[in-house]
């Protein structure tokens, strides 16, 4: 992993902390406990690839992070802190370990945990409303991640996933679920950064094909390290999808499969940042590069 990825992915991690700490300490208005929740789950030390892959974005197109970048930014990690913490329920996915640490349920109670969850989910249009960002593009920032979290996107993969729990899908029905799942809210950095600083058609659709095909890659290897890393590096309890029966690459194709389906998704994900760097040579892709380098 080369260094110019390394400082960046550090670098911007530390803003993004440090603006999400500052989201929550101005606003007077929050409820004391339910704001020690919210933040026991935010701040648990995920990896934050989300948002900084829309940094990351922005940074191709030489747009630096500002107050209203980083919001946005904060905003997608709250949506998918709370769908982490939903996930965790014992009515989904029963699990006690996230992040490293006890499962919001297991830490608060059920009841809190779901509650917790509801106020990630809607503070992260709050902030995004919040921002002064022109009314248009928070209207349309708004409007996509509503769409990609929720019954169109990762909600209805979510229902996939559960109701694959009873049959066997097949490769097509598990891209499907997981384009749903995983890949709509890997989408959104893409969406996102393209309302913030529009580009030609060409190069908009080249951004978004990469991070279709990113978040591809990034369930497949999700897939894999569940079942070749250990609890204590992943931070979550590993194995937990062979346990419960849940349709996976590994499971469908079998571990020497799934890498093999992950090695092709990458070679696509090179494919379309080759083309974005013909079309636009002026584009900095080298932090894009590296989250590839991060699934191989």
């Amino acid at each position: 992993m080369n260094s110019n990825f390394g400082d960046f992915v550090k670098q911007n991690v530390e803003l993004l902390d440090q603006h999400i700490d500052e989201l929550f300490d101005s606003d007077s208005t929050l409820n004391t406990d339910l704001k020690m929740m919210m933040k026991y789950s935010i701040d648990a030390g995920g990896k934050r690839v989300r948002p900084l892959v829309l940094l990351a974005i922005l940074k191709a197109f030489r747009k630096t992070p500002n107050y209203d970048i980083l919001t946005v930014a904060a905003a997608l990690e709250a949506v998918h802190t709370y769908s982490l913490i939903h996930d965790d329920l014992p009515a989904m996915d029963n699990d006690d370990l996230r992040r490293g640490r006890p499962t919001s349920h297991k830490k608060f109670g059920e009841a809190e945990a779901i509650l917790a969850g509801d106020a990630l989910l809607t503070v992260a249009f709050q902030w995004i409303s919040s921002t002064n960002l022109k009314d248009r593009i928070k209207s349309e920032l708004v409007l996509a991640l509503a769409s990609d979290a929720g019954a169109s996107g990762m909600i209805a993969g979510q229902l996939l996933d559960i109701q694959g729990n009873q049959r066997h899908y097949s490769l097509a029905e598990l891209k499907h679920l997981h384009h749903l799942k995983t890949g709509k809210m890997l989408l959104f950095p893409a969406e996102a950064a393209l309302i913030m600083k529009p580009s030609k058609l060409q190069v908009a659709e080249l951004v978004k094909d990469f991070m279709a095909n990113f978040g591809l890659a990034f369930q497949i290897h999700d897939d894999i390290i569940d079942v070749t890393e250990s609890t204590a590096i992943l931070g979550k309890t590993a194995g937990k999808d062979v346990d419960l029966n849940k349709n996976t690459y590994v499971n469908l194709l079998g571990l020497s499969g799934a890498k093999e389906e992950l090695n092709q998704v990458l070679q696509k994900c090179e494919q379309d940042l080759t083309s974005l760097g013909e079309l636009q040579p002026e584009m900095d892709l080298m932090i894009l590069e590296g989250f590839l380098t991060y699934l191989k």
